[in-house]
């Protein structure tokens, strides 16, 4: 017997009445051992009859039990009379029936309990199981406040019970695999293999469905009657329902309804459907997806985010969509995504649009076409420890971000670059190991449409060698650390435009070059408390084209000029350089008297002095002579011929070396102050450590072998903790000990000398970030991280400073998760207000040329508050102090209506001003249910 929930099979169970009295008796008694299925009886020498009073049950109509019901003892949860049945099995005199045996129907164990009692009546052929009663068959379970078994009528009935206080309880609950029904009552026949089920509550696909009646008619039709069908998670009081008066049901199939009216907070509404057809299956299924309809100002009527969608196996789908406006633009957008456990997963994301601005034949007629393609792939960590392929790419046209229809990228459109990378890498495990990694990489400027590639990329090393260390033990000394390895880079570096894109065009600039790179080096302690390094590093680098110059008095009309021809073929160069360094560590702390809040402060100091010398590669220039001629401005030069020196690996793949011989000395000092504070907490037993200044770092360098201008700027940088692990204000400075000419460049005299201050501050800077709410004041909890979204996945801001990403096709921005803790925190909201802040500052001086000028100054914020429960308000904007006024600015406002979602998106101002609002279920079963309004901004094709 299997009565179940919607979208169950049912199993049929067939009973032969007995003829005798005798063997009614016998059968009664068999059916408390068997009870569905087969079971042994077991024979007990001890049994404690248990007398049950003869009181007519409230719930059931019960009839008090008479002599010639069965006194039963418990077993297994079922009480038994053991004697009687052996008495029983005494009298009867029939050895064999001469009918022959039925074929069982049961083919799995049955398992029943009660926590009061099962009983056997002779007189009505029932059994009856009260109180927490239970009957499993396979995956088929029925628990209820009480079962009763009609062997007449070869019908079972479940009730609930009503308690101590008069409250209906334990009522029925029928399970089988996931599905769970769970009715008021429940009869169901054997012999017809019909149920009737009043009151039931159930779920499928997301629908959470409650009606007054419901009839099987066999193992997959279901009628109901008076249904109500939601999402709303309370199934007994829904904020919305759809009310249908008579529904079929094909349980993981379909269900077809008549007359369907929604209703809201139980108030009828005129929206409704003649009738319904909802597909139900627990697998994923192919479709199709309505277009959104819609007017937009430029472009005329739209149908939006319509297509279809494919189910192509448990690992991947795909997704078809497309947009069509009246005035002839179209898009055509592809969306795919595919996992496989343990192994990989992914996403592809291509859209491609035609937009058309007015009319053809009008003047202010347009036409633009942008594409994107954005793919995703990373491999689990299992599935290969030595080899690992994965790709990030962001590709197609600089302007699509600023010209795409039916999206919104606000955080993409303040972002001028795009990039992408696929790489593979693999190790060769070894002594050395040797590592190999290829990959392709892209960037792209959206204001200027210049496009950089690199196809391939590769790169291989072979890891670090010690030739002279020992065996066994540390290494120690200046020959036992003596490492070296090898790397090796080769690179086809491709420059274009968006115009000559996948053109030949593209591969006229195309540049290759290969670079071998072999250092070597050591590290020893000397006096014990200086870390001392050296190292020299050899360099060679191939490349397969160079540039030749050359005078040529014919060109610019006679005038002359440098001729530069491209040289094709193998041409190399080596290069090497040498370096040495001493360092050590300074700590100094003052302790403070014992009492005190500060205990101690400690400064620690770090000081270094390296050497370095890069020879002079001269070998790698030529020259040739260029005529002087007169110059009233500059009377001084004499005129003739003059020698201009190059290389002809200028402006090569990498550049030409160095013909300038260097021998620098530099300096480095870091700087740490932290401070130890005594705990709030009592029970701690060390004190806090607070850093008061972490990385103030002073450097710079003297040249020895130049003629002038030996001393290098003295760069200073440092960070200031302000919130601890929150927020630190990052800031760096410049300070150039040499003066300016009236022309305002260095000359070899001290500033100080010519009249200024000791150094001048040539360039300073800046900048924190701050990102904050209302979970960092509540113990225990912390801030939580960002998520990755589709804003993220553009290369914009995961925190959404700048603004999100509004794609219309899927307008659903509401946190699932938030929403399961939306009743505590109604609760809690009397003295508690959830917010979110994120701020960024960046402030830039520079004074390299007199102009002493802040060159930028602005501030960057996006907050939310919820206002009220399930309602919040957000913004992010910003504001320009150098060009006082705000920046691009982007309100939102969102409520949350439990199964429903509204929110609303507002750019006041600027070129991308526009609005949209939009009010939908928040289930993707009922998707299509919604409204959408919006302004989409102006574009300019």
């Amino acid at each position: 017997m299997a009565l179940q929930k919607l979208s169950h099979s049912f199993t049929k169970i067939g009973f032969k009445p007995l003829q005798t009295k005798v063997r009614q008796i016998v059968y009664s008694l068999s059916f408390s051992l068997f009870c569905f299925c087969q079971v042994t009886a077991q024979e007990t020498n001890e049994t404690t009859e248990v007398p049950i009073p003869a009181v007519k049950d409230s719930i059931s109509g019960i009839t008090p039990i008479n002599k010639k019901d069965s006194i039963i003892t418990q077993q297994n949860g079922i009480k038994i009379n053991p004697e009687k049945l052996l008495s029983e099995k005494a009298q009867d005199t029939t050895k064999k029936d001469s009918l022959a045996a039925e074929s069982q129907l049961l083919t799995d164990k049955v398992d029943y309990k009660s926590t009061d009692y099962m009983r056997l009546s002779r007189r009505e052929n029932k059994m009856y199981l009260y109180n927490e009663a239970e009957i499993i068959y396979g995956d088929m379970q029925i628990n209820a406040g009480f079962i009763v078994v009609d062997n007449e009528k070869n019908e079972v009935y479940a009730y609930g019970i009503k308690d101590s206080l008069g409250n209906y309880t334990q009522t029925p609950i029928f399970k089988q695999s996931q599905n769970i029904v769970e009715p008021d009552s429940i009869r169901f026949n054997f012999d017809t293999e019909k149920a009737l089920i009043y009151n039931s509550r159930t779920e499928q696909n997301g629908f959470k469905i409650k009606n007054e009646v419901s009839k099987r008619e066999n193992d997959s039709v279901v009628y109901m009657k008076n249904v109500k069908f939601t999402t709303s998670e309370n199934i007994e009081d829904p904020e919305y329902y759809f009310y249908a008066r008579r529904i079929k049901f094909v349980p993981k199939k379909k269900i077809v309804t008549g007359l369907v009216n929604m209703f809201i907070a139980d108030v009828p509404t005129i929206l409704g459907l003649p009738f319904g057809y909802f597909p139900l299956t627990e697998d994923r299924t192919s479709g199709f997806i309505i277009p959104n309809p819609g007017e937009e100002r430029n472009r005329g009527y739209f149908l939006q985010n319509g297509g279809y969608y494919f189910a192509l196996s448990d690992y991947a789908d795909l997704t078809l969509l497309g947009d069509y406006y009246t005035n002839g633009s179209y898009t055509l957008a592809v969306e795919s995504a595919y996992a496989k456990r343990y192994k990989f997963r992914g996403n592809l994301r291509f859209r491609y649009e035609n937009n058309l601005t007015s009319e053809r034949g009008f003047p202010d007629f347009a036409q633009r076409t942008t594409y994107n393609i954005q793919w995703t792939h990373s491999q689990d960590a299992k599935a290969n420890p030595n080899s690992r392929f994965s790709a990030s790419v962001n590709f197609g046209s600089s302007d699509f971000f600023q010209q795409s229809t039916n999206q919104l990228n606000t955080g993409n459109f303040l972002n001028n670059q795009i990039s992408s990378s696929i790489s593979y890498s693999k190790t060769f495990p070894g002594d050395p190991q040797v590592n190999f990694n290829a990959a392709a990489t892209h960037n792209s400027n959206t204001n200027t449409g210049t496009v950089n590639m690199t196809l391939p990329n590769i790169n291989a090393s072979v890891s670090r060698v010690f030739p002279f260390a020992p065996k066994v033990g540390v290494k120690k000394g200046i020959i036992q650390n003596i490492n070296t390895q090898y790397n090796v880079r080769a690179e086809n570096r491709i420059t274009t435009t968006d115009d000559d894109l996948f053109s030949a065009r593209m591969f006229d600039e195309a540049r290759a070059g290969i670079q071998h790179s072999i250092p070597i080096s050591t590290n020893f302690k000397i006096f014990r408390y200086i870390s001392a390094s050296a190292g020299t590093n050899y360099q060679e680098n191939w490349v397969f084209e160079t540039i030749d110059q050359e005078f040529d008095p014919e060109l610019n009309n006679g005038q002359g000029g440098v001729q530069r021809d491209t040289i094709k073929g193998f041409d190399s160069y080596r290069t090497y350089n040498f370096s040495t360094s001493l360092g050590t560590t300074i700590y100094g702390t003052f302790n403070f008297k014992k009492g005190k809040k500060i205990e101690a402060i400690r400064h620690t100091m770090r000081p270094s002095i390296s050497y370095s010398i890069n020879p002079d590669f001269g070998q790698f220039y030529t020259s040739y002579e260029r005529p002087i001629e007169d110059n009233p401005t500059t009377p001084e030069i004499e005129t003739g011929v003059e020698d201009v020196v190059y290389s002809r690996f200028e402006g090569g793949f990498f550049g030409a070396p160095s013909n300038v011989f260097s021998s620098s000395i530099g300096f480095s000092l870091s700087n740490n102050l932290e401070m130890k504070v005594r705990s709030k907490d009592s029970t701690a037993l060390e004190a806090k450590k607070v850093t008061i200044l972490n990385n103030l770092n002073i450097s710079t360098s003297y040249n020895i072998a130049a003629d002038t201008l030996n001393l290098s700027p003295i760069a200073i940088s440092g960070n200031i903790p302000i919130v601890q692990n929150k927020l630190d204000i990052n800031f760096n400075a410049q300070l150039d000990p040499y003066a300016l000419d009236n022309n305002n460049r260095r000359i070899d005299v001290w500033n100080i000398d010519n009249g200024g201050s000791l150094f001048r501050l040539t360039r300073a800077s800046a900048n924190f970030g701050y990102s904050f709410s209302s979970k960092d004041f509540e113990k225990g909890k912390s801030n939580e991280d960002p998520l990755e979204n589709q804003n993220f996945r553009n290369e914009g801001r995961p925190d959404n400073l700048f603004g999100g990403v509004t794609d219309f096709g899927e307008n659903r921005s509401y946190d699932k998760d938030k929403s399961k803790d939306t009743n505590q925190d109604v609760q809690n909201y009397n003295y508690k207000i959830p917010w979110t802040l994120r701020i960024s500052y960046n402030v830039n001086y520079s004074n390299n040329a007199r102009q002493n000028e802040i060159s930028s100054n602005s501030v960057m914020f996006s907050g939310d508050v919820e206002l009220a429960p399930r309602w919040s308000v957000g913004v992010s904007s910003g504001y320009d102090f150098r060009n006082p006024g705000f920046t691009f600015t982007n309100f939102r406002f969102q409520r949350d209506l439990e199964s429903w979602v509204m929110n609303f998106n507002w750019i006041p101002f600027s070129e991308r001003t526009s609005w949209n609002f939009f009010i939908g279920i928040k289930s993707n079963v009922l998707s299509d249910i919604k409204w959408d309004k919006r302004r989409e901004p102006d574009r300019q094709l």
